[in-house]
């Protein structure tokens, strides 16, 4: 991967995290926040592959550990996400988690 193209890719994550932000602030209903607060975990996970996508120095001994840890954040983060999201989405259907 070129980085420019990590460069572009790592940009649009923030303005597309900014734009989640505002809507979380803004949002005229709660599942409107909900949405948004889900679509930044998402972001967050994109921010976490191109992490680990981002070339590092060659003569750095210690360069390769830092790739598979940054995968593993965004695995661990999807998980925690998607139980996030559910979670909330029963809570604002009204309904109790055991059911």
């Amino acid at each position: 991967m070129s980085p420019t193209f990590l460069e572009v890719a790592m940009y649009v994550l923030i303005f597309s995290s900014l734009l989640c932000l505002d809507r979380i602030g803004r949002g005229p209903t709660a599942p409107d926040r909900a949405i948004a607060i889900d679509t930044l975990g998402t972001i967050m996970i994109g921010f976490c592959c191109i992490m680990a996508l981002w070339p590092t120095p060659t003569d750095s001994p210690s360069a390769s550990p830092f790739m598979d840890y940054y995968m593993t954040v965004a695995i661990a983060w999807a998980i925690i996400s998607f139980i996030g999201s559910l979670a909330l989405a029963k809570y604002l259907e009204g309904r109790c988690y055991d059911a």
